[in-house]
């Protein structure tokens, strides 16, 4: 009989966790604080109901610091590391190259999202810097794009490719680095350094 009733339970159990467990996504993230790449380079794989929680869950494994308010609408991220937000400074997020209208708790992710949480700064009209995106464009060729907030993508002129300890500069948005063993990033003045991709 004892055996029956903790069978039971137990089904009731995972029975009540189900939904939570269905929730979840299996989606990327990666973290680029103001001088560097604190999570992610190449993004892992988390699984996560929203944006809020992918940030948390990759905190969790990395062991990075993240602080949250709570304000009057909802939780907002005030740190991650070591860097405060501060006056017209702060941390946002995009999901698959676009900052969603809504807060990181409110966003309900997919399978296959992609999650960037990023160090901006605004200027007076309101506008943050662009994210960059790297692709590989066949061989040892890639393709750099500027990605505004609305997810819209121009060639990142002048971009310069990092690559096992070499630099390329992206004329046109597009470079061949040539062979190379290690993964490959992008940089250019006034935006937020690339994803990683060998």
């Amino acid at each position: 009989m004892f055996r029956r009733a903790l069978a039971l339970g137990l089904a009731a159990l995972a029975v009540a966790l189900l939904p939570t467990a269905a929730l979840a996504a299996s989606v990327q993230i990666r973290v680029e604080g103001v001088t560097r790449t604190i999570f992610g380079a190449a993004p892992p794989r988390v699984e996560a109901a929203n944006a809020l929680e992918a940030l948390d869950k990759a905190s969790l494994g990395a062991e990075f610091y993240i602080h949250v308010t709570q304000t009057s609408f909802g939780p907002f991220v005030d740190q991650i590391g070591r860097f405060p937000s501060a006056g017209t400074s702060g941390w946002v997020y995009k999901v698959n190259g676009i900052s969603p209208p809504v807060g990181a708790d409110a966003y309900k992710l997919a399978d296959g999202d992609v999650v960037l949480w990023y160090y901006a700064t605004f200027d007076a009209s309101g506008a943050g810097q662009t994210t960059l995106d790297l692709r590989r464009d066949g061989g040892n060729c890639y393709r750099v794009f500027r990605q505004d907030d609305k997810g819209a993508r121009t060639a990142a002129a002048g971009a310069t490719l990092a690559v096992d300890g070499r630099r390329v500069v992206a004329r046109g948005g597009r470079a061949c680095v040539g062979t190379h063993r290690g993964l490959v990033r992008a940089t250019l003045a006034g935006t937020v350094r690339s994803n990683a991709v060998q």
